[in-house]
Parts: structure tokens; C-alpha cells; sequence
């Protein structure tokens, strides 16, 4: 394992030990044990995730049916939630976990009996035009997922339309007017679970029995303009490779930073552009060829996903190796 930072090949994961323990101590403070369900899209590994259940947080979030089996496969399957729909849930009735599924439809309810899957939430359209059925169609989907022998545990719908929204009164009212639908729903539906919520709204939504936050562990860009109670942990270390009159160049680019939500950031600069390898910046006090500079992703999740490993680091000593094992499908 690598001793220090200068160590690393380039471009390179880093967690900032003091500020993702920071941030796993005021979420839990927050949110203590099953009020937090965590979403290990943002992370995609196992090693982070079980620092996590180490807190209590024993149910977890996932994105994709690879997550469900390494998360199984790593001993933590205690709980988990795919919440996503998908019409082949084959892999997920041989995970040897509980495994709850989102479903939206009669084919997805079809699709999880026939997977071998026992156990459903009804996704609920809360606002974001993405999965999720109406709130008045969630009661027949729900007697539909029972007569094919499903358990309906309740509901789930994700706000993330409201996670952007930089005034905490104006997100905590649309949080409200995206859960009065969820909660209507609820009502036809039954059950004991309404899952929703985000890093964004972690705190500000108080009519959910679980909260699905994911990126509040090593924050990023979009989230850090919200004023919340955690810190950017992760950054991409990069080797300045070149230097010009008035700006110079570092090997971190497009492949190495998720940019849907803009330009990265480095402390005493300003980012110019990224290219496929390249990140173009002009700091305050000009680099040399071989430095190393920080670089702050605006979007977490994609960022993670791109690379192999995270690399857990206090000031400039590597203190630990995650791999990032849960990408893919």
C-alpha cells in the first residue's frame, strides 16, 4: 500500500479521513440507526459501507442488482433495497439477503414475483419525471403486487427535484408538497415503510420512516452550496503535467470527473475546462510540473464510479485502500 499521497498513480481517489468521520458522526447524530437507510450508489464500496453499519446504519439503498449481490456477498444483507425498477430480477431471488424491490408497474410487480423476489415498496411519482407511478394508481399496484403473493412494505419516492434548491425554507416546501403525495399514497398502499429523501433534504424531511441518503458521507460541489452539516471529503488527486504563461494543466480529466454538474473545483484556482485527460486551470500562485493539486468533483456518484479504488487519507499519509467493488450491473 502506498505510504503517502506522492506515492499514488494519478489520477487517483482521495477520502479525507477527519472529514468523512465528521460526516458520518453528524449524520447519525441526525438520523440514528433505521431512520437512515444509505444509499451505496454514491460510495460503491463495501468497506465504506460497513464503517456505516458500524453506526447502526444495518439497511441499505442500492441502485443497481451488482450492489445488491456485493453487498450480500460482504455480509451486509441484513436489509436491503433496490430502488430501482427492473424487469429480470432473476439475480436478485438467488441473493441470499432480504431483498426488497421498487416497482412502478404490473410488469415490474410481474417481474419480481416471477425473480423470486418477495418483497416490494410501490414507487410513487413525487415530481421528479422519472420512476414512479401516480400516487392514485399506488393502491391498485399494491393489491396487484399482493394477489401475486408479494409482501408490499409500504412505499418510496424520491424528491430529488427538490435537492438542488439552495433556500432551506424553499426546499423544506417542496419537500412537503412532494410527501403529501407520497403519504397519499401510503394510505392506499399500507405498509410499514415510507422510504425517501436525500442528502439534500436529510433533516428537512420529517414525514418519511427512512431517510436514502447516500452523498452526504463524502459530499460533493452541488451539495457543499446547500449549507449543510458535512464536509467535501473526496477529491481527485492529480499531477500538474504542464504549465503555460497564465494557466497550467493537470491529468484529471473527463474520464476521471462526472462533469452533469459542472466544472470541478481546486482550492486557489479557477477551473477553465476539462478535456478527455486534462483539467485546464489558472491559479492563484502558479504550480510547477510534477505538483500536486486536489480537485473537487461537483457530482460524487459518477465521479466514484469511474475509478477503482478509494484511498482514505489524513493530511498527506494514505491510511487505508477501499476498493470501489460494487460497480457495474
Amino acid at each position: 500500500m502506498a505510504q503517502t499521497i506522492h506515492d499514488l498513480r494519478t489520477p487517483a481517489l482521495l477520502v479525507d479521513a477527519p472529514s468523512f468521520e465528521h460526516n458520518l458522526a453528524a449524520m447519525a447524530a441526525v438520523l440514528p440507526g433505521r431512520r437512515l437507510r444509505p444509499h451505496v450508489k454514491a460510495t460503491k464500496s463495501t468497506a465504506l459501507a460497513h464503517r456505516q453499519a458500524e453506526l447502526g446504519h444495518t439497511a441499505f439503498t442500492c441502485a443497481t442488482i451488482a450492489e445488491v449481490e456485493g453487498m450480500a456477498a460482504a455480509g451486509l444483507g441484513e436489509d436491503l433495497l433496490l430502488a430501482n425498477e427492473v424487469l429480470d430480477a432473476s439475480r436478485l431471488g438467488r441473493v441470499a439477503a432480504r431483498v426488497t424491490v421498487a416497482v412502478d408497474s404490473q410488469e415490474t410487480i410481474d417481474a419480481a414475483a416471477r425473480g423470486g423476489v418477495r418483497e416490494v415498496l410501490i414507487d410513487v411519482n413525487v415530481g421528479l419525471p422519472r420512476c414512479g407511478c401516480a400516487p392514485d394508481a399506488a393502491g391498485a399496484l399494491a393489491d396487484h403486487a399482493r394477489r401475486a403473493g408479494l409482501e408490499v412494505r409500504g412505499v418510496m419516492g424520491y424528491e430529488g427535484h427538490v435537492m438542488p434548491l439552495q433556500d432551506r425554507g424553499e426546499r423544506r416546501e417542496a419537500t412537503r408538497i412532494s410527501m403529501e403525495k407520497l403519504l397519499a399514497a401510503h394510505e392506499r398502499v399500507g405498509g410499514d415503510v415510507v422510504s425517501a429523501g436525500g442528502t439534500g433534504t436529510f433533516d428537512l424531511n420529517t414525514w418519511a420512516s427512512e431517510i436514502q441518503a447516500g452523498s452526504y458521507c463524502l459530499l460533493d460541489g452541488e451539495y457543499a452550496k446547500l449549507g449543510l452539516p458535512f464536509r467535501e471529503a473526496l477529491t481527485v488527486l492529480a499531477t500538474v503535467i504542464s504549465v503555460s504563461p497564465g494557466w497550467a494543466v493537470a491529468d484529471a480529466g473527463l474520464k476521471a470527473l462526472a462533469m452533469d454538474h459542472g466544472n470541478p473545483s481546486i482550492d486557489g484556482a479557477k477551473v477553465w475546462f476539462c478535456s478527455d485527460e486534462h483539467v485546464t486551470f489558472a491559479a492563484d500562485r502558479p504550480p510547477r510540473v510534477g505538483d500536486r493539486v486536489r480537485v473537487r468533483p461537483a457530482h460524487v456518484d459518477p465521479t466514484v464510479a469511474r475509478h477503482a479504488a478509494l484511498h482514505l487519507v489524513d493530511a498527506e499519509r494514505v491510511v487505508d485502500v477501499w476498493p470501489v467493488d460494487l460497480r457495474g450491473w
